[in-house]
Formats: C-alpha cells, sequence, structure tokens
C-alpha cells in the first residue's frame, strides 16, 4: 500500500473510532495531521484488543503479543516497508517526526495488565497504569506537535495524558464495573467506604453520599494533573497548542459535568453534544485556552 493511501486508512480510523480526539487532529497542518492519525490509529489498535471482552484472555495477549513483534520489527529496521497500512503510515511519520516509536511498549504493559484483571491499591500504582496507557501516547504526541525543550516538555505531556486518563476512568466507572473492572485504587475506596458492587439491576450498592464524596476526591485530583498538563501548551505552535487544547478541553468538560453531578456520571456515561465539542475546539483554535 502506498503511503497516501495508509494515511487515509489511519484518518478514517480516528473520524469513526476516537471522535474526541478528532477535534483536535482535525485542527493540525496536514503533515503533523497525518501523522498523529497514524500514531492514533495504532494506539486505537493495542487499546480494542485490550477492550475485546469476548474474545478469551489467552487470545487477547497473543494479538498484544503480535503487535508488540511488529513494532520491535519497526524499531529495529525504521525503513522497513510494512504490508500493514497502520504500520506503513506510522513508518512514514516516524521518518519524518522524533516520533519515540517504543512508548508504544508502554502502551501494551498497560492493555496486557487490563487483560490480566489487574488492580491498584494506591494512587501511585493506578499512576503506573495512567502513564503506560495514556502518558505514553502523550509523549507520543509531542513527538509529532515538536518542542525545542524535550526536558520540560516530555513530562507535562506525560502528565495531561494522566489527565485524559483519569477523566476516562471517572466517565467509564460503571461500564468498567459492568464488566468487572475496578480501577480506583483500593485504599481510596476503603477511604470513602465503597465497593463499587453493582445490585442485580446493575446499580451501586454504595450510599450515594460515599460515592459522590468519591467521584469528586478523584476529580480534584485529575483536575490536578491538567493544571501541569496544560502548561504544555504555551511550549507548542499555536496549531499543534490548539489540537492538544481541543483534547484537553473536551475531557476537562466531561470532567466539570461529572463533578458536577456524580450520581449521574455513575448511572449512565457522560458525554458532550457535538456542538460542544465544536466550541471548544474553537476555543482552542483562537488561542484563548492560553
Amino acid at each position: 500500500m502506498d503511503e497516501a493511501s495508509a494515511y487515509r486508512h489511519c484518518e478514517s480510523v480516528v473520524r469513526s473510532q476516537a471522535r474526541n480526539f478528532s477535534y483536535g487532529i482535525r485542527l493540525l497542518p496536514t503533515p503533523k495531521r497525518r501523522a498523529l492519525s497514524a500514531v492514533y490509529a495504532f494506539a486505537r489498535r493495542i487499546d480494542d484488543i485490550g477492550d475485546d471482552h469476548d474474545a478469551p484472555a489467552e487470545t487477547r495477549l497473543a494479538r498484544l503479543a503480535d503487535e508488540r513483534a511488529r513494532l520491535t520489527d519497526l524499531l529495529d529496521d525504521p525503513d522497513a516497508h510494512p504490508s500493514d497500512p497502520v504500520l506503513v503510515a506510522l513508518a512514514d511519520a516516524a521518518r519524518h517526526h522524533p516520533i519515540p516509536l517504543d512508548a508504544f511498549g508502554e502502551l501494551i504493559d498497560g492493555c496486557e495488565a487490563d487483560v490480566r484483571g489487574a488492580t491498584y491499591d494506591t494512587f501511585d500504582d493506578l499512576l503506573w497504569y495512567c502513564r503506560c496507557v495514556a502518558g505514553a501516547v502523550g509523549r507520543l504526541s509531542l513527538g509529532v506537535f515538536g518542542t525545542s525543550d524535550p526536558d520540560t516538555a516530555v513530562p507535562r505531556a506525560d502528565a495531561l495524558g494522566v489527565a485524559l486518563q483519569l477523566t476516562n476512568i471517572l466517565r467509564d466507572v460503571r461500564e468498567d464495573a459492568l464488566n468487572g473492572r475496578v480501577y480506583l485504587p483500593a485504599k481510596d475506596l476503603a477511604r470513602f467506604g465503597c465497593t463499587l458492587r453493582l445490585d442485580e439491576s446493575g446499580r451501586f450498592t454504595d450510599p450515594p453520599e460515599h460515592l459522590v464524596s468519591l467521584v469528586r476526591f478523584q476529580a480534584s485530583r485529575a483536575s490536578e494533573w491538567y493544571e501541569t498538563g496544560l502548561k504544555l501548551l504555551p511550549m507548542l505552535d499555536r496549531r499543534s497548542a490548539a489540537c492538544a487544547g481541543a483534547m484537553a478541553g473536551i475531557y476537562r468538560q466531561l470532567l466539570k459535568r461529572i463533578t458536577a453531578d456524580p450520581l449521574a456520571a455513575l448511572g449512565s456515561r457522560t458525554s458532550l453534544p457535538t456542538w460542544e465539542k465544536a466550541a471548544v475546539s474553537a476555543i482552542a483554535m483562537s488561542g484563548l485556552h492560553r
């Protein structure tokens, strides 16, 4: 497959499967838009394998190992010409941008932890997971955006990824519980007197006031990571800052909704209407997020 077709394939993956991120990616100039689409398409593939609850754990782990092997091949031979369209685009993107492809290995580590049903005792334990599955994507994205001060920018990109992942976790508490997954740290659950167990109708059995306190505590923690991560934006060129600002802005709005009504967020998945996502993107493009 030629590179132009490969990039078109990746962009279609982003449009159809990573809609929140697509609002930011479309704000980039063409070369960066294509490169970041390749990054997200491969990341999405890894995520989808980890989230395929219909497949046995052994099958998913084997598929993740296959993707790790493909990644290793690409790292060993950057000039290789794979047949897979996502890898074709990713290889070309890495030839034109300083993308730390080895960070995908961390994403695979995090997805393997998901498949194995890992739980997290403390926030530091959960932080490891967040850095694997989202901080790594932040660092990969920074490779596309570019920066003149990587020593400062990389930790901020990592922090922004952590903030987004903490928001994801709060958005998906009920959905994860239905799939037998609990991401929130056990010590935090104990602190607020929660178990996150569901009754036969799929409702949490914990006292509502305990759940509200738990969610707002976690949301406050996520807000602190946004404060650090958003310091990345002034270090980026205008279009890259708009892209990162749109992505972060959409998730911050989600976090605000979750904080305002935790019980509603625990009853159904919180989302933003299309017009609100577009408005956040427009604000990011105007530079008002800075």
